[in-house]
């Protein structure tokens, strides 16, 4: 399931044109989502980081000076991470999430700030999945 950053390696923020060179068809999926979660939650402070050349580029998503997700561009498709409070993990086990979304979270990582869900966005059919864990963790 998990596919590389594609930023790897370099050393400055990736452009627009190169992240829509690299995500390919999905850039629509991507622009939509940021969209979205603009629109729906007012999650529209962007901040592009990377902890080390190792570890590649991410847009940090933020409704103000919160971090909500991380998007990480791949190949043709991209990852979105979150890192889950325990109220919303509980939470997300009273929500009607895809049954692959629900193991997944039952496999996350859990670190002392949270538990580190990271899923992989293919297709479009992803993004309401995304959105309503979005929902949750701005509840929670």
């Amino acid at each position: 399931m998990e596919a590389p950053n594609a930023f790897i390696g370099k050393t400055e923020q990736p452009s627009a044109e190169e992240i829509a060179a690299v995500l390919g068809p999905a850039t629509t999926i991507w622009d939509r989502l940021i969209h979205q979660l603009a629109e729906e939650y007012s999650v529209n402070v962007q901040e592009w980081n990377s902890y080390s050349p190792k570890a590649g580029w991410a847009l940090k998503l933020k409704l103000k000076k919160r971090t909500i997700v991380y998007l990480a561009p791949c190949e043709r498709c991209f990852r979105v991470a979150f890192i889950l409070g325990d109220r919303a993990v509980q939470a997300t086990k009273q929500s009607s999430l895809p049954i692959a979304v629900e193991k997944a979270i039952r496999d996350a990582p859990h670190y002392p700030e949270g538990t580190g869900l990271r899923l992989l966005v293919k297709g479009s059919r992803d993004l309401a999945a995304i959105r309503k864990l979005v929902a949750i963790k701005l509840a929670n």
